[in-house]
């Protein structure tokens, strides 16, 4: 078989990093673009060379891997690094097939005509075992700074793990948060603070809402948040792209699964039920499918960034012995209306969804969340301390219907109790309110102010989270 010259893929590298070339900057299907909110935590990650460490990029697909690398570039060449110390490469091109990460990077070093300082190898999970070639890269060249990244999160981050351990570093990049969208989309004004950090004010909640609800129907991948086409069809762009390539070809290479339509079904259960209460017995009863399948399958698809497992609490914190109920989100809402009608804001079902919107601004946070349930009493958001505590509380109610009644959140108040918790806090659909039951005091606040709050505190470090 004829091989492929090493002149023409030294020309393909060299198209691949334009910035070697004047203007020395990104091409412009990436300047134009807004950066992401992620982008300065990301960059922090990349500039940092006293560590001898890769840093491994995961996230969902279509949620802008590409595009940050690339703002990453960009800000790189404005601070004043040699334009051909930079080099970009797209593993998955099929010209690059049989060549290892170190013959990449020998013949970009070729086609740069300068040693690097910094190599980006996009779609990393096409070569095979590129864990092996990475770690060898980091050991065997101080000097460089290497990032990886691809679409199949779930196959990445399991052998980052099992291979990279101090090694690799990785960092998460989840769909967009709601404060990233209104900022992206300047759909409606954000919430504004009016005094400590957990003290908000919104000019118009119901541009806020209309915007929240789009969000939950279309807004957790750029591309869908940004063109109205995209929004018109999301089955045929989010579905296809997305959900598509992950359960038929990403999951069932990884993994080797034979029955690829039961892990479809399952997956469109799971998102029709998102933000509810399921069990293995429950699902393996309605599906027919032997429980021990079903935990894998729950296991791959989350995993993949598809769905989010939340574990139940009992009324004091605690962690049951057998966990047999859970609760299963989408880790991105906008994944509902790719498999099913999207929810204008007064569908019963859009209470599940706002409440699946609130918890995906999570994502990114290392520390899990809980729900408790015990008897037939309920909190949607538990926060354990260090010793397991409870150390807050929140119940999502798209209704303003218990800032009128507010006894009549009886779990919330019940947990509270049992737990001493002094202050908690139940979102509504557009009101502002403090009550205060049996000596309970209870933030009330509109669930798109809260989602909104919680996104744009992850990111702006401790103390910038409106309290639960």
């Amino acid at each position: 078989m004829l091989s492929i010259p090493d002149k023409e893929v030294v020309l393909r590298l060299k198209a691949e990093s334009p910035w070697w070339g004047p203007p020395h900057t990104v091409g412009p299907q990436f300047a134009e673009l807004r950066p992401r909110a992620y982008l300065p935590p990301f960059l922090a990650l990349v500039r940092e060379r006293s560590v001898r460490r890769a840093v491994v990029l995961l996230g969902p697909r279509r949620v802008g891997k590409t595009v940050l690398i690339h703002h990453a570039v960009k800000t790189l060449l404005e601070a004043g690094v040699p334009p051909r110390s930079l080099a970009y490469i797209s593993v998955d091109l099929p010209l690059y097939n049989g060549l290892s990460l170190e013959r990449m990077l020998v013949l970009a070093e070729q086609a740069s005509g300068e040693p690097l300082a910094w190599v980006f190898f996009d779609e990393i999970q096409y070569l095979s075992n590129w864990e092996v070639h990475l770690k060898r890269l980091v050991d065997d060249r101080p000097d460089l700074k290497i990032v990886v990244s691809g679409s199949a999160a779930a196959a990445l981050r399991i052998k980052s793990q099992e291979s990279g351990a101090g090694r690799f570093t990785e960092f998460l990049l989840p769909p967009l948060t709601f404060a990233e969208y209104l900022d992206l989309t300047g759909s409606a004004e954000p919430p504004r603070r009016t005094g400590p950090a957990d003290q908000l004010a919104v000019s118009d909640i119901d541009s806020l809402n209309a915007a929240f609800v789009e969000y939950a129907n279309y807004g957790g991948y750029p591309e869908a948040a940004l063109s109205a086409v995209v929004r018109a069809d999301p089955m045929r762009f989010i579905k296809s792209d997305i959900v598509d390539k992950v359960l038929l070809r990403d999951l069932p290479q990884l993994y080797g699964i034979g029955d690829i339509q039961e892990l479809n079904r399952l997956f469109t259960a799971l998102a029709w039920n998102t933000a509810q209460e399921l069990s293995l017995d429950t699902l393996s009863t309605g599906s027919g499918v032997a429980k021990n399948t079903l935990k894998k399958y729950v296991e791959y698809l989350e995993a993949a960034f598809l769905i989010r497992v939340v574990h139940r609490v009992d009324r004091t914190g605690r962690h049951f012995k057998r966990a047999v109920n859970y609760k299963v989100y989408l880790t991105n809402p906008s994944l509902r209306s790719a498999l099913f009608a999207p929810l204008g804001a007064d569908d019963e079902a859009m209470g599940h969804l706002a409440e699946t919107a609130v918890v995906a601004q999570w994502f990114h946070d290392p520390v899990p969340i809980q729900y408790a349930r015990w008897d037939e009493a309920e909190v949607d958001l538990v926060r354990l301390d260090p010793e397991g505590r409870p150390a807050w509380a929140a119940e999502v109610k798209w209704s303003d219907r218990y800032v009128g009644a507010p006894d009549g959140l009886k779990g919330l108040l019940r947990f509270a109790k049992e737990n001493r918790l002094r202050t908690v806090t139940a979102t509504t659909r557009t009101q502002f309110a403090e009550r205060a039951v049996g000596g309970t005091a209870i933030r009330m606040l509109p669930t798109s102010v809260y989602a909104w709050s919680v996104g744009a505190g992850l990111l702006s470090g401790p103390g910038g989270v409106v309290t639960p």
